[in-house]
């Protein structure tokens, strides 16, 4: 296993995230395989474990508490995070902090986060009303945290904001990064914001919720040219070891198969060089498959429903190609009134598109695909309890 220097310990470069923890047929997780890959995985140089409150509906903290409990609370570093990102009419991050230390069975956690600080959870972490940033600083300085972060899907410049509002005070951050979402989702700019904030960054959605795992014939074929014996997923974690900057590098393995494949290839520690990066770049742009907008913004003057034509189409363009946290975080932030499901079909954007894009076509087959995806599904849920409870 490789290792990362971060601050004044050691922290292995891959590290096992419990989103994804193996489960059962009756949708259970699977404690004794849990325990087997927690054991593995410790066996074989993996010394940092994420989860957090909302994870397997609350129970990835239970259980991977208990694996862990089995070990010196020395020789493992736990990661949890605070859900304020959650649309809720209350925060009380006393709480839940008490209960995440009791349901992991330790106390302390070696690394803590705000979840997902990004357009719409800014306001709740930064709200004096709920003292969160407060709290959790008041949580390190008492020694129950180590070290203070953030996880993040915010774009680029609301990272940006945050950064500069908070200067000096979070020890690293969380942020979704793989060769797909280094130009899509402007990776490679955050990289370059925490690299100027001096703020180590780990990485999650690493192979993209999986989807990166394996790509068609002919782009795996251009891989083997340079090499022979890797599959896509050595790949995208090699383009990862390529990067600096990053102290851990997760990956939620539900399976033992998958851990033990991905403590190959971090033993291995092959990063890859700017021509092989490149061409990993190519393949990404065959990837997009997006819908040629320039963003000229001739279709937003006349729109009567005040929709983000662009950025939506944007939008459109990713979660066409594979649902993404970051896309369904931003759709969140838009009113329900300017979502395309809005769009009346007027027309009037698309006469004018010096593209001739059917603008009214794919906001259509937008509002279509983003109802079936499931995180968008539980987002919808939210919305409607929080109006009830305004009511």
């Amino acid at each position: 296993m490789i290792y990362s220097d971060f601050k004044d310990i050691k922290l292995s470069k891959l590290g096992l995230g419990c989103m994804r923890l193996p489960i059962k047929e009756d949708k259970s997780i699977d404690e004794d395989e849990v325990f087997r890959m927690v054991d593995y995985a410790i066996e074989n140089g993996i010394n940092y474990f994420d989860t957090a409150y909302p994870y397997h509906e609350g129970k990835s903290e239970i259980v991977i508490g208990k694996a862990l409990k089995r070990y010196p609370r020395d020789s493992f570093y736990l990661a949890d995070k605070y859900p304020g990102h959650q649309i809720a009419s209350e925060y009380h991050p006393d709480e839940i902090f008490e209960k995440q230390l009791k349901k992991t069975g330790v106390d302390y956690f070696d690394f803590y986060l705000l979840h997902n600080v990004y357009e719409n959870s800014i306001n709740v972490y930064e709200d004096p009303k709920w003292g969160i940033i407060d709290y959790f600083v008041k949580q390190k300085e008492a020694g129950r945290i180590r070290y203070l972060g953030f996880s993040s899907h915010a774009k680029a410049e609301n990272l940006e904001k945050f950064l500069d509002d908070h200067p000096g005070l979070f020890d690293f951050c969380q942020i979704q990064l793989n060769y797909l979402d280094w130009s899509l989702q402007e990776a490679d700019r955050k990289v370059e914001l925490l690299r100027k904030h001096n703020i180590p960054f780990m990485v999650m959605e690493p192979l993209r919720g999986g989807k990166l795992a394996t790509l068609d014939k002919e782009d795996e074929e251009k891989l083997k040219v340079y090499r022979s014996d890797d599959t896509p997923v050595d790949w995208a974690f090699n383009f990862l070891l390529s990067k600096p900057g990053s102290a851990v590098i997760l990956s939620g393995m539900s399976n033992f198969k998958q851990l033990k494949e991905n403590i190959d290839t971090f033993n291995r520690n092959n990063p890859l060089n700017d021509e092989e990066c490149e061409l990993l770049y190519r393949i990404a742009e065959k990837l997009k498959d997006s819908v040629p907008c320039t963003k000229c913004r001739y279709c937003t003057e006349g729109c009567p429903m005040s929709i983000s034509i662009p950025e939506m189409i944007a939008t459109y363009n990713e979660i066409k190609m594979m649902p993404s946290t970051n896309a369904i975080m931003w759709l969140d932030t838009v009113d329900e009134n300017s979502l395309p499901s809005a769009c009346i079909g007027c027309g009037a954007c698309a006469s004018i598109c010096p593209q001739k894009i059917d603008i009214p076509f794919i906001m259509k087959d937008m509002t279509r695909i983003i109802e079936t995806i499931p995180s968008w599904k539980d987002i919808s849920k939210q919305r409607e309890e929080a109006a009830k409870r305004a009511d």
